[in-house]
């Protein structure tokens, strides 16, 4: 989805009055961050500039080998 965005950006630079591809790139946009805020919310910061203000809670954490699988229901 970032790079659907950075595409059509690149795009309208070349292209400003494509009114198709302003609104795509919008809802883009709006799709990205939703789905960055749902992912951030459940395992945490994807990136420095996330929203988590906790400097070092990844520390705290199980590292990903260091998880306890999923069991299935039965």
């Amino acid at each position: 989805m970032q790079f659907a965005c950075w595409e059509l950006h690149l795009f309208l630079d070349t292209h400003p009055a494509n009114c198709e591809a302003a609104r795509r790139l919008e809802e883009y946009r709006q799709r990205l961050a939703r789905t960055v805020k749902d992912y951030e919310e459940a395992y945490g910061p994807l990136g420095q500039l996330s929203s988590e203000t906790s400097r070092w809670a990844w520390i705290s954490g199980p590292w990903p080998w260091e998880a306890e699988p999923e069991k299935e229901a039965e």
